[in-house]
């Protein structure tokens, strides 16, 4: 499979949550290896309090895995909230945390700027600096020159690129990566002319910190483990690369994992269907827990990424609702209960049978015991013999909301 010009292909663990265990990270550096993913960045929202205390335990035996499974690992730390960027004692303090890290055996560092005020909030460094970029690129350049290999994620990371900050810090060192996450936090789509635009005002490609599959703050209530997709298949013309942001629930984000780790082999050839359905077969296994668990999963596919949480479910309940509509109300309800019963036993082998991957099936529980509530509403419309709401609104996202589009 030809090779399509991502010098950056990953994961980044970066987001608010209890981060992955260190048995975890050791698990997911030969799973991104054996897909040809060649980054890990170390960057969970949980350590950003302690940068001045961080260490780098199990980094040395983190950064040795890495390089059995050819995947650099590479360290951040987030000094945006208490740093001083006028203090020479924190600046140093800093600098030192990272050659820590590189002498552990980090292949890099990565220097966390994002959702900090976007102003400088120390009097001294108001006084020594005109604004959060000047300090901000003070720093950079002083890590840069003790590093040697840096990626900065700064203040502003997502938009246009058309923002004074962005140009302002456009003028550090060409060799250091900077994050962008797109035209949104979590953007639906990343467009070559987006990047093209970034590129030129960045003066670099930009490293794509692609917020998916990550479900936290407000995502919560979602469980990600649809296809990666949106993104141009030429976009490795104008992007370093492309780390993505896992969810909490380590075992589920393998699923959108392994479609990414496909889309970055081969972005030119790349099919999110077909890619999903490899990615399934490979995290979840074979035999009956396949095929329950891919009943499931067609059922909780909405993100930003995918608006339609349910894609066969709608289909039934709209031909069921076609078939009412038409007067044969007993083939209506058949076919409404054929399926209800299908997504029941779905749900009972994942709930109660024996499962080989256990630890996936525990984190989606409570997805799963939504799953199996929703059939038995199902099954329940399908003895009622009862007619559709006259009215049908726009398919929901979530699989329980599905139901609300009849009247029963």
């Amino acid at each position: 499979m030809k090779s399509a010009g991502f010098a950056v292909r990953g994961v980044i663990e970066g987001f608010y949550g209890r981060p992955w265990s260190h048995e975890q990270r050791l698990d997911l550096l030969g799973f991104l290896g054996a897909r040809g993913m060649n980054t890990y960045v170390h960057a969970p929202k949980a350590d950003r309090p302690s940068w001045r205390e961080a260490g780098v335990q199990g980094l040395g035996e983190l950064a040795a895995r890495g390089r059995q499974a050819g995947v650099d690992v590479i360290h951040c730390l987030s000094p945006g909230l208490s740093l001083r960027y006028s203090d020479a004692g924190d600046v140093q303090a800093l600098c030192v945390a990272f050659e820590r890290a590189m002498e552990a055996g980090a292949a890099g560092v990565g220097l966390l700027l994002d959702d900090i005020p976007l102003r400088l909030r120390h009097p001294r460094d108001a006084a020594a600096f005109d604004d959060l970029a000047a300090a901000q690129v003070a720093l950079i350049e002083a890590v840069f020159a003790r590093t040697g290999r840096l990626i900065v994620c700064p203040t502003v990371y997502c938009g246009t690129g058309d923002d004074p900050y962005v140009r302002a810090l456009s003028l550090i060192d060409a060799r250091i990566d900077l994050f962008w996450t797109g035209r949104s936090i979590c953007s639906a789509t990343i467009d070559l002319a987006d990047a093209a635009a970034v590129t030129r005002t960045l003066n670099r490609a930009p490293l794509y910190w692609d917020n998916y599959p990550v479900n936290d703050v407000a995502m919560g209530h979602e469980l990600h483990i649809g296809p990666y997709r949106g993104r141009d298949r030429h976009l490795y013309r104008f992007a370093t690369g492309v780390v993505a942001n896992g969810m909490e629930l380590y075992e589920s984000s393998k699923i959108a994992f392994a479609t990414v780790a496909d889309y970055l082999r081969d972005p030119e050839g790349y099919d999110p269907e077909e890619s999903w359905q490899r990615a399934l077969a490979d995290v979840v296994g074979d035999g009956a827990d396949l095929a329950a668990y891919r009943l499931f999963a067609d059922n909780v596919r909405g993100s930003c990424l995918e608006p339609y949480d349910a894609p066969r479910l709608t289909g039934v309940l709209e031909q069921w609702a076609f078939e009412r509509e038409s007067g044969d109300a007993v083939a209506a309800d058949r076919l409404l209960a054929e399926h209800a019963r299908e997504l029941l036993a779905a749900a009972e082998h994942l709930l109660r049978g024996p499962v080989r991957r256990s630890a996936l099936v525990a984190e989606a529980r409570p997805w799963l015991e939504e799953f199996e509530r929703g059939a038995l509403a199902l099954l329940a419309t399908a003895r009622q013999n009862v007619r559709p709401h006259p009215r049908r609104p726009a398919p929901k996202r979530v699989f329980g909301d599905c139901l609300e589009e009849f009247s029963w």
